[in-house]
């Protein structure tokens, strides 16, 4: 009990201090988005007639721009780092991805570009971890073949979402949102590459790239 303690308090304490260097680097970023451009209801559901077979979780009430966030933040971090087996990892920093996926298309119809675009590159960065903990679980013998299915259908959900964003948002946003589709892009790709090398079929790509 005593060991399992301790290493809560150490992992809350670590989880604090880069808590705080993540807030001090927010306040000092400023994304150059034009807030006051009207920004259209926003719904994500296939205008551009592709909808992935990928149901993304509930982002849960408390968003980042909710004085709870940072407790929100703590525990994510906290979790992440009590967690030993690492193929739970790999699916933590997934689940993590798809829910600030959720979360940022909320905030995009709230109209807050700034917020939403922030929380959208986390999702794609936690995207990016998980593609990265597979790899290394792969390479250290864990069979990852099921966990990489639902990876190359998360990337291509991400794609998606990101693709149906882009028309209701404002003009000087879009090259952002563009560039940020990259992490889904080379998620799917890595993903699909090491199912065809193990001999697994790969989720189809439905998007002209």
């Amino acid at each position: 009990m005593w060991p399992k303690l301790f290493l809560a308090i150490i992992g809350l304490s670590f989880a604090i201090g880069i808590l705080f260097v993540s807030l001090f680097r927010v306040a000092s970023v400023k994304y150059e988005f034009d807030n006051s451009a009207s920004v259209a209801d926003i719904h994500v559901s296939g205008e551009n007639g592709v909808s992935i077979n990928y149901t993304l979780p509930y982002p849960g009430r408390v968003l980042p721009d909710s004085p709870l966030w940072p407790l929100k933040a703590i525990r994510d971090r906290v979790w992440l780092f009590i967690t030993t087996n690492s193929t739970r990892e790999a699916e933590l920093k997934l689940l993590f991805a798809d829910k600030r996926l959720g979360m940022a298309q909320i905030l995009f119809e709230k109209g807050e570009i700034e917020k939403g675009f922030s929380t959208l590159t986390k999702a794609e960065k936690y995207l990016e971890e998980a593609v990265w903990q597979e790899k290394q679980n792969r390479e250290n013998g864990i069979d990852t073949s099921a966990f990489l299915e639902q990876l190359a259908k998360a990337s291509l959900k991400h794609y998606e979402v990101m693709e149906n964003l882009i028309p209701s948002l404002p003009d000087e946003v879009r090259p952002s949102i563009r560039q940020t589709q990259d992490y889904a892009k080379r998620a799917y790709e890595e993903s699909r590459n090491a199912l065809l090398e193990k001999r697994r079929p790969a989720p189809e790509n439905p998007f002209a790239w």
